[in-house]
């Protein structure tokens, strides 16, 4: 049957919330076991937990703010747009990826690729 278009709202919602304010772990419990993350598309795709949570865990200890721009869900995929702004020094990096994932039955991230270069950032 699938998820619900509400769970998998509330999911994305979850993802680019926790992306920017909570930890890896919080991140990596959205996603269901065996999900694959391939973050820029083109760069090597994540296969397992362990390297799932290690890639967020770049995250951990950065200054961020994020914001859901958009989505669009279709059965059990969605593509949406975030921003995610992190302040480093006086510098800040704003990024509006846009994402795409897959989610299983009860809302939990199968897959998730991001569309995004380095030419996207914005440096301020």
């Amino acid at each position: 049957m699938g998820a619900s278009r509400e769970t998998i709202l509330e999911t994305i919602q979850s993802y680019v919330d926790l992306v920017a304010t909570g930890s890896s772990a919080d991140v990596v419990a959205l996603y269901a076991d065996g999900a694959t993350v391939e973050d820029p598309v083109g760069s090597e795709v994540r296969t397992t937990r362990e390297s799932i949570a290690e890639f967020y865990g770049a995250l951990d200890s950065l200054e961020q703010t994020s914001k859901l721009l958009h989505a669009r869900v279709s059965g059990n995929e969605a593509a949406f747009a975030f921003e995610l702004v992190t302040k480093a020094g006086d510098a800040t990096y704003t990024l509006a990826p846009i994402d795409v994932m897959t989610f299983d039955d009860d809302g939990k991230i199968t897959s998730m690729r991001a569309f995004w270069s380095g030419e996207d950032m914005v440096v301020g």
